[in-house]
């Protein structure tokens, strides 16, 4: 029986999914919403709808006209919004966990404490605080200072010494901001190592992990500038990075595996959905940054093209709670993703004007590249960038090196106002995060 599918979301991380969809052998329906016509999502769907993710009786009408036999919910925020329990009220379940189980995302707090209660390794020395009641007491207890809102912030909240503030001072000015649009704030260790996403995929029993990637952060080429979304990410062909040890990756898999088992003695509830986990690999052992509920933008770009199984077929066991039946593999690639963003990306005071001209971008022969749009508008008289990343290149191949130099000349072939970080998955970067590593586990 054909199946349709609901895909929700707008970005490069929903375009890889889409595709995922479309590469179905079950030959499904795809019928999406989102915020923005992306238009390569749009080339793939029956239909499309466009609204806001908070309108849940909207996106709910649309799942009944169009038949809807279940849906993959892609950003956090309409899992924030509830959009999952609207759906399952619809008749609707869905890939993506409910509002009360995204707590393992949208409130750092909530996740903190649940490893902390049931006693999950992976926790830095950390404590909340609804008031600045305490906060300077604890600053004294801490070498490094990180500071985080506890709520969702685009990825872009974290405050670490060093990089946002110096002195003791200016992280109370951080703490009392944050508390003033929040009404908490968490305050941690600040760790030093190297940093690891793990994608795994959960029916609430059985947890499976997908290939390791690194996402890179910083604006710059050097990992200088400004924190943002995202700037691009690299998986290896053997499924794991150069600076992680075999235990890295299974200690980041039994700390998920343990978290949903504990999300479920905690609520009474399955998660059912993707697990990310950023975690770090410290001298002390793998720490726990964060989790996300869906899957990471860029890192869905190196993962998803590569996966063998059937994704619909993923998604029923998710669905069903049989994923322990599902024999999941990847293809053993390397695949490098490196964001097309506006020159003004990421620096306050300056952005690409999206009513102008000077947006417009041209793509030419990418090769053999894949582009996710993500931020663009696509007119008649050409594609147009908005403020944010707006094309996600990706180069596939069986060595990291190759698919480097396959990404890197395909993003040559855009042409306009545009950016990227030509370092991402080069020999020279992947050998100081090498050496990084050594120096931490040496000393």
């Amino acid at each position: 029986m054909m199946l349709n599918v609901l895909l929700i979301g707008n970005g490069a991380r929903e375009h890889a999914v889409a595709e995922a969809i479309a590469r179905s052998s079950r030959r499904p329906k795809l019928f999406s919403y989102m915020k923005t016509n992306n238009p390569g999502i749009a080339s793939l769907s029956e239909e499309i709808a466009i609204g806001g993710y908070g309108d849940l009786a909207a996106i709910s009408k649309f799942a009944r006209a169009c038949h809807i036999d279940f849906a993959v919910i892609g950003p956090e925020e309409p899992l924030n919004n509830g959009v999952a329990d609207a759906l399952r009220e619809a008749g609707v379940p869905s890939v993506g966990p409910t509002k009360n189980l995204a707590r393992l995302e949208t409130s750092k707090s909530f996740t903190r404490h649940l490893l902390e209660k049931y006693r999950i390794p992976g926790n830095p020395e950390f404590k909340t605080f609804s008031s600045l009641n305490g906060i300077g007491e604890f600053l004294d207890e801490l070498d490094g200072i990180v500071i985080k809102p506890d709520g969702l912030t685009g990825g872009k909240g974290v405050m670490v010494q060093g990089d946002h503030f110096q002195r003791r001072e200016e992280a109370m000015d951080c703490c009392r901001t944050i508390l003033e649009e929040y009404g908490n704030v968490i305050i941690e260790e600040r760790m030093e190592g190297e940093e690891f996403s793990l994608q795994c995929l959960c029916d609430g029993k059985t947890v499976i992990a997908t290939p390791p990637v690194q996402d890179h952060k910083r604006r710059f080429a050097g990992d200088r500038g400004p924190n943002t979304g995202g700037m691009g990410s690299y998986s290896c062909e053997d499924h794991t990075l150069p600076f992680l040890r075999p235990e890295d990756i299974v200690d980041g898999l039994t700390i998920t595996r343990r978290v949903a088992e504990a999300i479920y003695r905690e609520t009474g509830e399955y998660y059912k959905g993707v697990m990310y986990g950023g975690f770090m690999v410290t001298r002390s052992g793998v720490k726990l940054l964060e989790y996300n509920a869906r899957f990471g933008d860029p890192e869905a770009m190196n993962i998803l093209p590569l996966l063998k199984t059937d994704f619909v077929d993923l998604c029923g066991a998710i669905i069903d709670g049989t994923l322990d039946r599902i024999n999941v593999e990847f293809e053993k690639k390397a695949a490098v993703c490196k964001y097309i963003v506006p020159k003004g990306y990421g620096l306050p005071g300056e952005h690409s004007d999206s009513a102008s001209l000077s947006s417009r971008i041209e793509v030419g022969d990418v090769g053999a590249a894949r582009l996710y749009y993500s931020s663009v508008d696509r007119r008649e008289n050409g594609l147009y960038m908005t403020m944010s990343r707006a094309l996600g290149v990706v180069g596939i191949a069986d060595r990291l090196t190759e698919a480097e130099r396959i990404a890197e000349s395909a993003v040559a072939a855009i042409k306009g106002p545009v950016d990227h970080r030509p370092d991402i998955g080069t020999e020279e970067l992947v050998k100081k995060r090498i050496q990084h590593m050594q120096d931490i586990r040496g000393r």
